[in-house]
């Protein structure tokens, strides 16, 4: 079994899901330190956490469906931004409708 394969293989167990949400936290909580040196690194590591968080965990989803319900303007942006498949499908649809949901 090659290497790609054994990673597929290893990263369905829960114990790979419940270390990509404590990597996820800790990323999260890292954001605010790394935002303080210069330049937009505290971004891109909440997003990394962010997106660690939503794809494992179910809690994290619930509280993101409640975010977007109450701003959808922003849970927009934050689509968009961790290239979710959603944000790609709303798209494509407003354009086909002629709409411009945003």
């Amino acid at each position: 079994m090659n290497w790609f394969k054994k990673m597929r293989v290893l990263s369905g167990t829960e114990a790979a899901r419940l270390i990509q949400i404590g990597l996820g936290i800790l990323f999260v909580l890292a954001a605010p330190l790394v935002g303080l040196i210069p330049g937009p690194g505290g971004t891109i590591v909440f997003a990394i956490g962010l997106g660690l968080l939503l794809r494992n965990s179910l809690w994290a989803k619930r509280r993101y469906v409640r975010f977007k319900r109450q701003s959808p303007k922003i849970g927009g942006w934050a689509d968009w931004g961790l290239r979710r498949q959603s944000a790609k499908r709303r798209s494509k649809n407003a354009k086909l409708n002629g709409s411009d949901s945003d």
